[in-house]
């Protein structure tokens, strides 16, 4: 007969004794099962002690956490997390530095666990923590010179075990002294400082930036661009990925009249240059957290555009005009003639015609076509930087469209507006960053007007399909979208430099896009004759039922999600899988990521389906309306999903992708009874009504088909034929 539910069988070790094996009943106050380990050791005053796991966390048994322990673990009765904090907070502010050193080690190791950290903090231990930074340390600085290992570890246990302690979220960030934001700034600022301090230090300024405003202008008064510029110039790609962190957070929390400011100071520093050559171009492999940094820099540099984006043109801004002036003059090699040179009607005539030829929809005042936002004003930016840097290829294209009929011009004006919106939804102008994208692109950072050099490149692009294709005027927006997908498949090669991204362009022209298109209708060839279409009915609910399993099957597989900290690098993890027999979800947190599945037994908690009452997605869920600003953005939201279960209760999920996220949201909502309505059904139901409609309608015409399959062969009597490939 297979034990209790309740009943867990665990070993439990105490320091100098034989570890005990013992039944632990889940039902028993933990308060009860603590007195009875004390007893069997003969020890007194068991409020005194707790139960922790025996592995590289040390992690307390509470009643929160208590149903984690499994058959066969390991553990070990210790001293309470309230006394251990107050063991620890004595021994940190010993006098020895033998002594003090150990605790402190002990200390950030303890810190990690949110039930010890609650009694430190409770004993005030941040503010001990912040005072040893800010004056304690200044005692030990004179012998810095004699003992600068051991310096160095003592500062590096004590940031580490501050930056443990606040990345459980209990104290808030504005509590904190600018003595101990300059204590902490001037670690950065030093030139030479010990890796773990400088890399602990990177972190608390990151964290201060986006958790508080106020603290935000503190920061920015202690540190500087240029300070945090040498620290790039390093091999170490952990202290590199947190500068980026620290720049790019008071790039995200600066007001927006500095943030010109700022990209101007970046410029000055040569930040993109150095990125380049130290990072990007660097032999170490770019990690995933860099990845996300550099994607993140890429997004903010870019938000740069969106005030000229959404800026209408004022047709009555002199200033605005004479950009307008300027393309006409470079256009057509004209200066501009003085008032009184002919009749006003003349002039007129003469701008409307030159207007006409570059490409405006409004012949008589081209500052109408800037009013509509976006692009607005950007797109005037852009055509006057590619008349000023390639003028050659600028008078080409004007001269080169004025010359044909003008349903077969490309009109410069209004393909340069449209080219400047397309470009802006490409790479999401005005967008937050999102929280776990890691999709930068090298070659934005090998020029420091990159967007104006993509715009050039892409202008060309446009001229040269329009030529191909032989488009008239009414094909204006079929031209697009061969231009956008154009864009689209070079960019997701990836390429390292904006002239590999022109070659790749070259190889993607207007013939090879519609070979590429043809080969991927041939795939998902559509019948519309009446009795295939009764026959795709007929085979549709089928087809359907198909993917129902499938993606029951998924979610009996089960899925690792990662929990959103507050500081992104401490990933947590929980796994949630449905049961065999489709009645209940399994779910519970991990250490670390899974190789493989996790079996149903490791994950204590559990979810009845018949107790899910809704699925909710998108912004409507409640994790999502608690998240921080940089969180709120569009790519996490669609990857966001809650099963809303008894009154008010809910699991919240944050899907790892796109198709996970369409995987569970179709199994949910199949195992309520509810319609899968997901892109990835759509696309599946696409693809095997094809192939199935296919089969169906092989021409099978004197081929017999057999009643019964065909009947499995004898084994051969040896296996001496089989090639062993070891």
């Amino acid at each position: 007969m297979p034990p209790p539910a309740d009943i867990v069988k665990v070993a439990i070790e105490w320091p100098g004794a034989f570890p005990k094996l013992m039944e632990i009943d889940q039902k028993k106050p933990l308060s009860a099962i603590i007195k009875e380990v004390c007893e069997g050791w003969s020890l007194g005053n068991h409020e005194n002690f707790a139960l922790q796991i025996a592995d590289a966390t040390n992690f307390y048994i509470t009643e929160k956490n208590r149903n984690d322990i499994k058959n066969g673990s390991i553990l070990r009765l210790t001293s309470s997390p309230y006394q251990t904090a107050v063991q620890l907070h004595e021994r940190i502010q010993s006098s020895s530095m033998d002594a003090k050193l150990e605790s402190l080690k002990d200390l950030a190791n303890a810190s990690r666990d949110i039930t010890f950290a609650q009694e430190f903090i409770n004993l005030d231990g941040i503010s001990l923590l912040t005072q040893m930074v800010e004056s304690g340390t200044e005692r030990y600085q004179k012998l810095q010179k004699i003992m600068k290992p051991c310096f160095g570890d003592l500062l590096s246990f004590t940031l580490t075990a501050f930056v443990e302690l606040m990345d459980h979220g209990i104290v808030s960030w504005d509590t904190f002294s600018v003595a101990f934001i300059k204590k902490i700034a001037s670690y950065v600022n030093k030139s030479a400082m010990d890796t773990a301090v400088l890399q602990r230090s990177l972190a608390i300024l990151e964290s201060m930036v986006l958790n508080s405003q106020d603290l935000y202008h503190k920061v920015a008064q202690e540190i500087t661009i240029g300070q945090l510029i040498p620290h790039l110039q390093g091999t170490d790609q952990d202290i590199q990925t947190y500068t980026i962190a620290v720049i790019n957070a008071l790039f995200l929390k600066a007001p927006e009249e500095k943030r010109q400011e700022m990209a101007h100071i970046l410029a000055q520093k040569q930040l993109r240059s150095i990125i380049l050559s130290n990072v990007i171009r660097s032999p170490t492999p770019i990690n995933d957290e860099m990845a996300h940094q550099l994607y993140v820099l890429q997004v903010l540099t870019f938000n740069l555009l969106e005030d000229r984006m959404m800026t209408k043109m004022d047709p009555q801004d002199q200033a605005q005009r004479d950009i307008i002036f300027e393309l006409r003059r470079i256009a057509f090699d004209v200066e501009c003639e003085p008032n009184n040179s002919g009749s006003i009607e003349k002039r007129k005539s003469m701008y409307t015609r030159d207007y006409k030829k570059l490409g405006f929809i409004n012949h008589v005042n081209p500052a109408v076509d800037f009013t509509q936002i976006p692009p607005g004003m950007l797109a005037l930016d852009n055509m006057l930087y590619f008349a000023r840097h390639h003028q050659d290829a600028y008078i080409r294209i004007v001269l080169e469209n004025s010359s044909r009929e003008d349903k077969h011009e490309c009109p410069f004006g209004r393909s340069s507006i449209e080219l400047t919106k397309m470009l802006c939804e490409i790479l999401k102008v005005g967008e937050l960053p999102s929280e776990n994208c890691h999709d930068f692109h090298p070659m934005f950072f090998t020029h420091d007007r990159s967007f104006e050099e993509f715009f050039c490149i892409c202008i060309q692009l446009l001229n040269k399909t329009w030529k191909e294709m032989r488009a008239t005027s009414e094909d204006f927006n079929k031209v697009m979208q061969v231009v956008r997908e154009q864009i689209m498949r070079a960019l997701t090669l990836k390429p390292n430099s904006l002239d590999q991204f022109k070659s790749r362009l070259q190889n993607l022209s207007y013939t090879e896009i519609l070979k590429i298109r043809q080969s991927e209708r041939m795939n998902q060839e559509d019948f519309q004759s009446r009795p295939i279409l009764e026959l795709r009915e007929k085979i549709q609910p089928e087809i359907m039922e198909l993917i129902k399993q499938q993606r029951l099957n998924r979610l009996c597989d089960g899925t690792c999600f990662r929990k959103i900290s507050s500081r992104r690098r401490q990933d947590k993890f929980w796994y949630c899988r449905l049961s065999p027999n489709h009645k209940v979800l399994h779910y519970g947190d991990l250490e670390e990521s899974p190789q493989g599945e996790v079996p149903h037994d490791s994950l204590q908690d559990k979810l009845p389906v018949a107790d899910i009452k809704a699925v909710i997605t998108g912004k409507d869920c409640p994790h999502m309306k608690e998240k921080g600003a940089l969180k709120q953005n569009k790519e996490v939201l669609e990857l966001a999903f809650s099963v809303l279960y008894e009154s008010d209760e809910y699991l919240n999920f944050i899907a790892p992708d796109k198709h996970e996220y369409c995987m569970w949201t179709d199994g949910l909502n199949a195992l309520l009874g509810k319609e899968m309505t997901s892109d990835y059904t759509k696309s599946d139901m696409d693809t095997l009504l094809s192939m199935e409609m296919k089969l169906r309608l092989l021409d099978l015409e004197n081929i017999q088909i057999p009643e019964a399959p065909p009947p499995i062969p004898k084994e051969p009597s040896n296996y001496d034929f089989v090639y062993d490939c070891n």
